[in-house]
């Protein structure tokens, strides 16, 4: 089922052209990614379709009470209200309904209404009818979700008491996609939903995303995000659209093959119009030859003309060198804590950089990952430890804030300031590399996007030359373009690196070594983000073994056996594992019978009016269905 359709859609800003001719379609459970470059109009679509901006000329057309859910970039909820209250004004027509069903209960109870057997009949068939349509609607449900999402965004249960208005900015946005989220519309809209998400809240949206019900239009610079998510690509340059199936990774490979095809039909059509005009140039005025000049020239006035295909449009150009090599041993941490006003933000810290080493330092948000970064930049002092550098080391930093920005500068001198010995000339072509050409160096660096600043602040730390460099999220408000050019710099970079990323892709492309920063200390990893990944799911099952084998008595297997014996315990085996299998088949059924004794539990007036009551038998029913699922995959893998 099409969902929505765009057809022919225009959009200017005065004389500029923003889109034109913008041919989009969403079919239901659909995953569509838009890409292009920062500036190329991605949210202006967005913003279009969702309803909150108008377009010059075109079409959007939608199925009937198709629901549109839009969550633009950067958006906090912005209340008094507590995180848990706010969540739960998406389901106000549930607890519209709940107070509807109280108010039946009461006016049942009351004696002149429960004598007159007429009226009590109607209403009775009234709450039947309205429990019936609570409970299809999610009415038992609904406190379960809201817990679910915001656990998985990182708002445990014991946060659900605190105010909106005390949290941060990052934690606003997390709240408002949680919101977003709840309400389930037929197309979610969603425009960088993974900005301000640590990896293991971006791991828990990705699988949720995956099950979702509904249909996705998605804008991302996350490029592991979108291969795991998308089924399609949208791409919008030079103001127009194409599309092409499969995610991120298909996408680029179908363009750069739809570019070489397109230019070898182009070169090839130049090289026949060539070869005809000069036939007509050379014939058209002999009398032998001159008919079949005419007959070339009328070819080519025939001829359907291919345009040129269009390459990518100008990209930033750069690379990291460095004036001196360091010492081999670059940086040593030892039991280094770090924090504000003698408060430790981060302790127990060791860890030593070599010369070439590209490490990664993950960890949840909150954690003290740009804190400790700080304390290695010598603009924080450590709170106890010791922090020393290798010989001849010199520290490039790159702050996410991007704080070494002076906002009342001009972009010019914001760089000539800090190298006033270089040319204006050799300043301007920095520049243009960054893609600051013309007028733009004179803007003041408080006009500037966040990816131009981000691409202003990689300028300085390019020009400074060090041979370590410390970056702190050096691929937040880029776009896939620009950070493809920024992983390529460093990876030829001949230096030390340390950075902080929530970028996956970035991450297995740049680092050789990963740091898991926990409340405990850290933890080094040799190897890059899958390794991590893996070693980590590795640790994981190890200690789930050992937990099984603590509770499970040793068996003394003799060193050898004689065929009888085998087969004495193949068959012991096979008696232990049909065994099994019945003891799982009992299980399943009694626990599926539990299941249908709380829901219908749940339906009754005397039960569902007691909330503690029906709290507990929600937790009740969530266990038994955990026990359930693993009875069931137990089950399954016995039966192979």
């Amino acid at each position: 089922m099409i969902l929505l359709q765009v057809n022919g859609l225009t959009k200017s800003f005065g004389a500029d052209i923003i889109l034109s001719n913008i041919k989009l379609e969403i079919q239901s459970r659909e995953r569509v990614a838009l890409v292009g470059r920062n500036g190329a109009g991605k949210s202006t679509l967005l913003k279009i379709i969702a309803g909150e901006m108008s377009y010059t000329s075109g079409e959007i057309i939608k199925s009937k009470d198709v629901t549109i859910g839009y969550l633009a970039q950067n958006t906090g909820l912005e209340t008094s209200a507590t995180i848990g209250d706010e969540m739960r004004t998406v389901f106000a027509h549930l607890q519209y309904m709940e107070q509807s069903l109280r108010n039946l209960e009461q006016l049942m109870g009351q004696e002149e209404i429960f004598t007159d057997a007429a009226r009590y009949e109607k209403l009775l068939t009234e709450y039947d009818r309205l429990q019936q349509e609570y409970k299809d609607q999610g009415g038992y449900q609904y406190e379960a979700d809201i817990r679910s999402i915001l656990a998985g965004l990182g708002f445990p249960q014991e946060t659900h008491s605190i105010s909106i208005s005390t949290l941060s900015g990052g934690q606003k946005t997390r709240l408002a996609l949680g919101k977003m989220l709840l309400t389930k519309p037929d197309l979610l809209i969603l425009d960088e939903p993974t900005n301000h998400l640590d990896i293991e809240t971006l791991s828990w949206l990705e699988q949720y995303l995956q099950g979702y019900p509904g249909a996705i239009l998605i804008v991302s610079h996350d490029r592991y995000f979108l291969d795991r998510i998308v089924t399609q690509v949208y791409e919008i340059s030079n103001t127009q659209s194409k599309r092409y199936v499969g995610n991120y990774s298909k996408y680029l490979e179908q363009k750069a093959a739809w570019y070489e095809s397109e230019m070898k039909r182009f070169e090839k059509q130049q090289d026949e119009i060539a070869k005809l005009q000069d036939f007509v140039q050379r014939n058209i005025a002999r009398a032998s030859t001159t008919k079949r000049a005419q007959s070339r020239r009328k070819q080519l006035e025939r001829m359907e003309v291919l345009d040129k295909p269009l390459g990518d449009e100008k990209s930033a150009s750069f690379h990291f060198n460095i004036e001196r090599q360091s010492g081999n041993d670059v940086l040593q941490v030892k039991d280094v804590a770090v924090g504000y006003n003698g408060n430790k933000v981060i302790q127990n810290i060791t860890l030593q950089l070599t010369r070439g080493d590209s490490v990664a330092l993950v960890g949840p948000n909150g954690i003290g990952k740009s804190t400790l970064l700080k304390a290695l930049t010598q603009k924080l002092n450590p709170i106890n430890g010791t922090i020393s550098y290798g010989s001849n080391v010199s520290i490039g930093y790159y702050d996410q804030q991007q704080a070494e920005l002076t906002s009342s500068k001009r972009v010019l001198d914001e760089l000539w300031d800090e190298f006033p010995l270089q040319p204006e000339k050799e300043i301007r072509t920095v520049l243009g590399n960054f893609l600051f050409s013309g007028d733009d160096v004179l803007k003041p660096v408080a006009s500037l996007s966040g990816g131009q600043k981000a691409r202003l602040a990689l300028a300085k730390l390019m020009m400074k030359k060090c041979n370590v460099l410390i970056l702190d999220e050096p691929t937040n408000h880029l776009d896939l373009s620009s950070k493809e050019i920024l992983e390529n710099a460093l990876v030829d970079y001949p230096g030390t690196i340390l950075f902080v990323s929530h970028d996956r892709y970035f991450i297995n492309r740049i680092a050789t070594k990963i740091i898991e920063l926990s409340p405990v200390g850290a933890v080094e990893y040799l190897g890059d983000y899958d390794y991590y990944v893996d070693k980590k799911a590795e640790a994981l099952e190890r200690a789930r073994l050992q937990q099984e084998a603590a509770y499970t008595p040793s068996v003394e297997q003799p060193v050898e056996k004689t065929s009888y014996q085998e087969d004495k315990e193949r068959k012991k085996q096979e008696r232990q594992k049909a065994r099994r299998l019945e003891e799982l088949e009992e299980l399943i059924m009694n626990l599926e019978e539990k299941i249908t004794e709380l829901e219908e539990l749940l339906c009754l007036p005397d039960v569902y009016q007691d909330y503690e009551k029906v709290q507990q038998i929600n937790t009740d029913k969530e266990v038994m269905q955990t026990q359930l699922e693993a009875a069931m995959t137990e089950w399954e893998q016995l039966q192979i």
